[in-house]
């Protein structure tokens, strides 16, 4: 069934069912559109949310990151993040493949419907055009033959009556017979008119719009079935993403799984834990023997007030000292060790003097305001920050073992950049043409007098961290053991102390197998973006797509030092890879 034979005389009904179709594709555009801005001002409010909650850089939050509980709350906020991303990526496809594709769509549809529509119209005119044509000539048709009847009359009333002459009558007769014939060219031009109404009437109806309107028809079923089309990508665009939108709550999910609440407490006691031992018991400080004996001696009698103040100012200076400095009591410094206590008998009984009035001043004197000045101490003391005296004991001892570490690695890059050079000495002398040699002599002394440097640090917080009571197990290598003439250097921090005489060959291979012992372990991986081919001392090659370890990560010198699983280790440039590191 078609349009132009079943409704061939409903050309308003087509004309207002195609311009109501044309309207709801451009209904529906506008409805996608409208989606689109709620999903963009979604994904918008979205990531605002998330850099809302997100830590500022060196903020406190940031800080307590390393708990896995806060670390899952930045996980989260990654997701959403990405999850917003999805959701601006909905919105732009949703723009592309449906309201750009129907907009330019629905422009060629209405120009089309204008065509046929205007087709349709010049042939309607054309067929008006032709039943007015016909319409006149009936008309003339009609009036003529009237004219012809009055005139054949007219003849033979004249013929008839006896008082017309024969030249009346002949007149008459002529004009009867010229308008007989005037009425005949209008019967055939009536008839011929007629004949080609029916002609383009016939060509009209069962033709020219039935073609019109099987056009209309065509174009009208793409309308729907391209408007179907975007029916199904509104559900398909979502779909499309859908996968990714899992991950990220699949990450969320992961990110909560991921929480370990001992794992928080361990890093906790870690960060925190002074290292400081329990207070232990106040012993009983008797002094009223002293004084009942010294006044067995002596008439004078000693005032109690004194030595309660003493007591007093004592018990006070130990919560207070405990409250804000959370650093153990003293009556010296606040930095001193704490005194050896008493033993369980109580102390020793005072010597008086004759006067027990001056030993009691003199005691509150010694005890009382000293203490009183090492709260002044306090405030007025700068801390010793190089050597980490500020901290507590188990803090301080880490803050050493991780300032002897990084000191370790330092020296070993001097280490090899001084071999480095070294060998590139060797090149000069042996090849003039590549350099000349003294144009390292510099370098290589710059390099020499950090070395020297980085050792005499590197002694002085082992010193430290000796004194702290830590183990002093600082990252060693074999080329520290070795001066600048090649010999055996005792005082370097990389020695190996040994009562009897060996070669040097026993130094390398006793350090070499200290090495493979020592390796440090991996703090994450890399994967190349470029080859590199790793022809300078120290670098290490590398071919595009391959996986190492990242044994140190880049100082802000845009190298990176990483291993292969065959122990190779070397330096690449940090932009030649991408390195995701360890959490």
């Amino acid at each position: 069934m078609d349009w132009g034979t079943e409704l061939w005389d409903q050309c308003d009904i087509i004309d207002k069912h195609t311009q109501s179709g044309l309207d709801l594709v451009e209904k529906y555009v506008k409805f996608v559109k409208e989606r689109t801005e709620i999903e963009q001002n979604y994904a918008k409010q979205l990531r605002n949310l998330s850099k809302k909650y997100s830590p500022k850089r060196g903020s406190k939050e940031e800080q307590e990151c390393r708990f896995s509980n806060h670390q899952a709350f930045m996980d989260i906020l990654n997701e959403m993040n990405d999850y917003a991303g999805q959701r601006e990526l909905i919105a732009e496809n949703m723009m592309i493949n449906i309201c750009i594709e129907l907009t330019k769509y629905l422009q060629e549809l209405k120009q089309e419907r204008k065509m046929h529509l205007s087709e349709a119209k010049k042939a309607q005119q054309y067929l008006e055009g032709t039943y007015k044509q016909l319409d006149n000539s009936k008309k003339r048709f009609e009036r003529e033959w009237r004219e012809a009847e009055k005139a054949a009359q007219y003849a033979e009333k004249t013929d008839q009556d006896l008082n017309a002459t024969k030249a009346d009558v002949e007149k008459a007769k002529q004009q009867a017979h010229m308008r007989t014939h005037i009425a005949e060219e209008c019967k055939n031009d009536y008839a011929s008119q007629l004949q080609k109404y029916n002609k383009e009437q016939n060509q009209f109806y069962f033709t020219d719009m039935p073609l019109i309107f099987n056009r209309l028809q065509d174009m009208d079923e793409r309308r729907i079935k391209k408007l179907a089309q975007g029916y199904i990508l509104f559900a398909d665009t979502e779909r499309h993403v859908m996968p990714i939108i899992g991950k990220c709550l699949e990450g969320i999910t992961r990110a909560g799984t991921n929480v370990n609440e001992r794992n928080d407490s361990v890093v906790l006691i870690e960060q925190h834990k002074s290292g400081f031992e329990r207070p232990g018991d106040l012993e009983f400080e008797d002094y009223s023997q002293g004084i009942n004996r010294a006044s067995s001696d002596s008439s004078l009698g000693t005032p109690k007030g004194p030595l309660e103040l003493l007591s007093r100012n004592k018990n006070k200076t130990f919560r207070l000292f405990n409250k804000k400095s959370k650093l153990p009591s003293s009556s010296l410094s606040p930095f001193s060790t704490p005194p050896t206590p008493s033993p369980a008998n109580g102390p020793p009984s005072p010597k008086f003097g004759r006067d027990p009035l001056s030993y009691c001043l003199k005691e509150i004197n010694k005890t009382v305001k000293p203490r009183i000045s090492s709260f002044r101490t306090l405030k007025r003391t700068s801390v010793d920050s190089e050597g980490f005296t500020h901290l507590p004991p188990e803090q301080r001892r880490k803050r050493l073992q991780r300032k002897i570490d990084d000191i370790s690695k330092e020296l070993q890059k001097e280490v090899d950049q001084s071999e480095a050079l070294g060998k590139m000495k060797d090149v000069y002398e042996k090849n003039p043409q590549m350099g000349d040699p003294a144009s390292l002599a510099p370098q290589i002394t710059q390099t020499a007098q950090n070395m020297e440097r980085l050792r005499g640090e590197l002694n002085k917080y082992e010193s430290w961290l000796a004194e702290a009571g830590g183990r002093g197990d600082s990252i060693r290598y074999s080329t520290h053991s070795l001066n600048n003439n090649g010999a055996h250097n005792p005082n370097s921090p990389g020695a190996i102390s040994d009562d009897t005489d060996s070669s040097q060959a026993i130094y390398t291979e006793f350090d070499d197998e200290f090495e493979e012992e020592e390796l440090a372990a991996p703090i994450g991986q890399c994967t190349a973006l470029y080859s590199f081919p790793g022809s300078s001392e120290g670098t290490i090659s590398m071919q595009e797509g391959e996986v190492l370890f990242v044994v140190e990560e880049d100082k802000g010198d845009g190298w990176t030092r990483v291993r292969r699983n065959n122990g190779d280790e070397g330096y690449i440039p940090t932009s030649y890879a991408t390195i995701t590191l360890n959490k």
